[in-house]
């Protein structure tokens, strides 16, 4: 299988939280799947980080560096699956939209916790 994290997927991972659940953790440590995180995701934790809406108990370097997950560029089909999607009330974060298109062009399974992405017609694995 092949994966997309979102971000608040990759930081509980990163971080260790006790709140992801167990069976994603094992996918996520599976060796016979696939595994990426969008370059979106470091932009949305800098952002975040920077405006004091996220702590980071580690610092963005180290999360990039030691992970072991296949990073995932945005490219024109991502971009161009972005201008498809519906324009949601309830959903406007421009990074979980980004990361949404992402997982639909590359037909990767999103891994999310957020309750309004799981709205959206696409693989999702709900951590």
């Amino acid at each position: 299988m092949r994966y997309l994290l979102d971000t608040d997927v990759l930081l509980r991972y990163v971080e260790g939280d006790k709140k992801l659940k167990a069976s994603i953790k094992q996918v996520l440590q599976d060796k016979n799947t696939q595994v990426f995180i969008s370059v979106i995701s470091g932009i949305e934790i800098s952002i975040k980080n920077r405006l004091g809406k996220l702590s980071l108990k580690t610092s963005l370097n180290s999360i990039f560096e030691t992970i072991e997950f296949d990073l995932l560029d945005i490219n024109i089909k991502h971009v161009l699956e972005f201008n498809k999607l519906p324009m949601q009330k309830e959903h406007k974060d421009p990074f979980d939209r980004i990361i949404i298109s992402q997982a639909k062009a590359e037909n990767l399974t999103l891994i999310t916790t957020d309750k309004k992405i799981w709205r959206y017609k696409l693989p999702l694995l709900k951590a």
